[in-house]
């Protein structure tokens, strides 16, 4: 049974201050002495390294598309684990979950797998007592605890006064309201915020300013009390353990650093629980593989950012090409396909697939309900999963097919070409999977890699 005091914060749209306040009250609430565990609602990677930051533990994914609606109270047990309070941002608007699915997966679907209630972050810029209309229809719409509301972007003390008479009118307590900061923005690019691995310094800087913020102008006191209200959960602790790992301890490389910062805290927890021994790779930094390395995974970013800096080192890519040539596995995800072709934006690349890359202008975005077409390191053919694709890239084979020199295509998903790059040794594709979905994809990247003899 869960008891850990939580709170999810949601709002009526994307760019209401979601990531804002909850990254705040993470910040300001660990400078308070309490231990905070992070979530975020869905498949993203960047709010979370932003709430990482702040609570210093890692912030992970509930995502019930990917993951399964009976994994989110084990997977949050397992976040929650130690911690005095739990803080869950959401996702886009309140119910807005996978299209054409209802509210599956939506900010609501979590609050209501978790017992967890729910403050709405109004951004109050343009309305005056209107928003009473908007919070009122968000209480009577579906059926999740609204416990509060947090108003954001507030123009002056007249007209704050306002807003919280007009909320007041529907019954729901205001809980802060915010001003206007340009110190605590931060810079967004083409697939969203910067994340807070590309400027730790300036991200570091911004998380210690929301929380100033945050302390100053929300009721702290209140929110922990609104947590405290949670209903106990039944659920047991998600473990990442395997019961029979996979013995003589095989390295396996984890691409991480700026250029490769899209990855899933349970990824690594997964691969050492099959027995791995996990060791981080920087490609923008490190100019060779750890030792004795047995296999590679590579995750998402943006390799489009630091196309110059990736190709000029030669070094590392020279060792991933011979890893690959070696035999040794290697699994790659949307960034990490891209890293594998022989350019990027024509800037040479590893060389591993016989394939060009490019920067398009347009993105690719959604849930994926995908087949193994092939066999690899990380899925059976045949297998069944649902992953996410985030990019605005495109991978062209040389050879006019959607084949590599290693076997055939990766997934397919209705309404799409097959896609990716897959055979006995390799797995690259645009597909985001969450692997704790499906624990045997660790495992079956760690038994390849035991298989597998060292380059060298």
């Amino acid at each position: 049974m869960v008891t850990v005091p939580r709170v999810v914060i949601a709002a009526p749209a994307s760019g209401h201050g979601k990531t804002t306040v909850a990254t705040g009250l993470l910040a300001a609430f660990t400078a308070r002495g309490a231990v905070v565990a992070p979530f975020k609602v869905g498949p993203d990677y960047i709010d979370p390294g932003y709430h990482t930051l702040a609570a210093g533990r890692p912030g992970r994914n509930l995502d019930p598309v990917m993951l399964g609606e009976d994994l989110i109270a084990p997977m949050f047990a397992h976040g929650a684990a130690g911690a005095d309070l739990a803080v869950v941002e959401g996702v886009m608007g309140l119910y807005d979950g996978r299209t054409g699915a209802g509210d599956t997966g939506s900010t609501a679907h979590v609050a209501r797998l978790l017992r967890a209630p729910v403050i709405l972050v109004v951004d109050a810029a343009a309305q005056g007592r209107s928003v009473a209309a908007l919070v009122h229809g968000f209480r009577s719409f579906g059926d999740v605890r609204l416990a509060g509301v947090i108003l954001n972007r507030v123009g002056s003390d007249r007209h704050e006064a306002l807003l919280r008479e007009a909320c007041e009118e529907v019954g729901t307590p205001v809980l802060g309201a915010l001003r206007r900061a340009d110190a605590v923005a931060a810079p967004s690019r083409h697939l969203g915020l910067v994340p807070a691995a590309e400027r730790h310094a300036e991200a570091t800087a911004s998380v210690t300013a929301l929380a100033a913020l945050v302390a100053a102008n929300v009721d702290l006191d209140a929110v922990r009390q609104v947590a405290g209200t949670a209903g106990a959960l039944p659920a047991t602790p998600w473990s990442p353990a395997d019961a029979d790992p996979v013995p003589g301890r095989p390295t396996v490389a984890l691409a991480g650093g700026p250029a490769f910062s899209f990855a899933y805290a349970e990824t690594a927890e997964l691969l050492s629980g099959a027995g791995a021994q996990v060791r981080v790779v920087d490609p923008l930094r490190d100019t060779a593989l750890p030792d004795g390395v047995r296999a590679l995974v590579v995750g998402g970013g943006f390799p489009e950012v630091y196309a110059a800096e990736l190709s000029a080192n030669e070094p590392l890519r020279a060792a991933v090409a011979a890893l690959a040539a070696s035999g040794a596995p290697i699994v790659a995800e949307c960034a990490g396909l891209l890293w594998l072709c022989r350019t990027l934006d024509d800037a040479p690349m590893c060389g591993v697939l016989d394939a060009d890359a490019a920067m398009t202008p347009r993105l690719t975005l959604g849930y994926r309900d995908a087949v193994a077409l092939t066999g690899s390191p990380l899925a059976a053919a045949g297998e069944r999963l649902t992953g996410h694709e985030f990019h605005r890239t495109t991978v062209h084979p040389r050879s006019g097919l959607l084949l590599s020199p290693a076997g055939g295509a990766a997934w397919a998903w209705r309404g799409a070409d097959p896609e990716g790059f897959a055979g006995p040794r390799l797995h690259a594709s645009y597909l985001h999977l969450h692997w704790a979905a499906r624990p045997r994809l660790a495992r079956r990247v760690v038994q390849t890699a035991a298989a597998a003899t060292p380059p060298g």
